[in-house]
């Protein structure tokens, strides 16, 4: 047991495999361990590096594990991917992330305290039910056309023009039809509702977060961006420097060079896409409202406009929200728009 420096862990639900190496990664042991044994094995096992893949519950095990003063680093399952040998098992992936973890060059992922967690889980059932909503309101909207009636895409419309149809008792829909309707507009307010709740609580946890309220002082940060900015990032310890936050969000070029020659497409689309998303709507919505605004940071967004476009604009705030949200936190600062053109964040 003493020799036992790194362990590789294969996670799962009930029935865990490990395999144990020393200094020299030299297997030394190979186990299997159930659920209710594996925090009594790991307690009188001496600090050492454990690896996990960064997956459902890794986050858990990765704080319990590193209760007990062991150094816990969680790898990207497509990180781990190269180091696998031989067939696909249990073991084989135990020390596939065995290998990977001792990597000098290995990027891990961040374990997230249960704060953090919480506010990425409210995060995404908000995301849920906003798709659920526009799963139902696309389905009430086919409904009517197939009845010879097309409303515009908005939710507003819908939510204006289908109570109108549903009180008209000269309408040509069927009963069948009707209590689809009836039951699609019941849907929708119940949807509605939920998100409004979701809305209410982000905004109730960010208001009493300073570094969210540090946040929402950058154009294009509201609530849900700071809230979703915060769980990925927290205090920016885990980034060298805002390009790498960038990259993990997938806001940068695609590279695909060769013999010298640097070739840079669009943008990667790694990473987190919940809030890549959610920066690319924010940074839409400070672009559309630059106006005429004579603040540096707006007559940059107006001069990139000018230059590459609106589409591309958008993109490129989005890569400067993403480097400048992490200059807040990591520096423990406020917004400056003069310091961040002069400084070309």
């Amino acid at each position: 047991m003493s020799e036992i420096t790194t362990v590789g862990l294969d996670l799962a639900k009930n029935v865990f495999h490990l395999v144990a190496c020393n200094h020299r990664g030299k297997i030394l042991l190979r186990k299997k361990l159930t659920r209710a044994r594996l925090m009594a094995y790991f307690a009188q096992l001496p600090p050492c590096l454990i690896g996990i893949e960064a997956c459902s519950t890794s986050h858990y095990w990765a704080r319990k594990f590193g209760g007990l003063g062991h150094d816990v680093k969680q790898i990207p399952a497509q990180r781990v991917k190269a180091f696998l040998r031989g067939n696909k098992n249990d073991y084989n992936d135990a020390l596939a992330i065995a290998e990977a973890v001792v990597r000098p060059e290995m990027r891990f992922v961040a374990t997230k305290s249960q704060e953090q967690q919480d506010r990425q889980s409210l995060n995404h059932y908000r995301q849920s039910l906003v798709g659920k909503r526009t799963g139902e309101a696309s389905r009430i909207r086919a409904l009517l056309a197939e009845s010879g009636i097309v409303l515009a895409k908005e939710l507003a419309v819908l939510r204006r023009s289908l109570p109108i149809l549903l009180e008209n008792r000269d309408s040509q829909f069927s009963d069948t039809l009707l209590m689809l309707l009836q039951l699609g507009y019941q849907n929708l307010l119940q949807l509605d509702e939920q998100i409004k709740q979701c809305d209410w609580q982000i905004k109730r946890t960010t208001m009493r977060e300073p570094d969210c309220l540090r946040l929402m002082e950058i154009p294009g940060f509201g609530p849900v961006v700071a809230s979703e900015f915060m769980s990925h990032v927290a205090d920016g310890s885990n980034f060298r420097r805002g390009r790498d936050v960038a990259a993990s969000i997938g806001v940068v070029p695609k590279q695909h060079s060769s013999g010298g020659r640097e070739v840079l497409l669009g943008i990667s689309k790694r990473g987190n896409k919940m809030l890549r998303t959610l920066l690319i709507h924010g940074a839409r919505s400070a672009v559309s409202h630059v106006g005429d605004k004579q603040d540096p940071i707006s007559s940059w967004i107006r001069n990139t406009v000018a230059r590459v476009g609106i589409h591309k604009a958008i993109v490129a705030y989005a890569n400067k929200m993403a480097r400048i949200g992490w200059s807040v936190l990591r520096h423990q600062t406020r917004f400056d728009p003069a310091f961040v053109v002069a400084r070309r964040a």
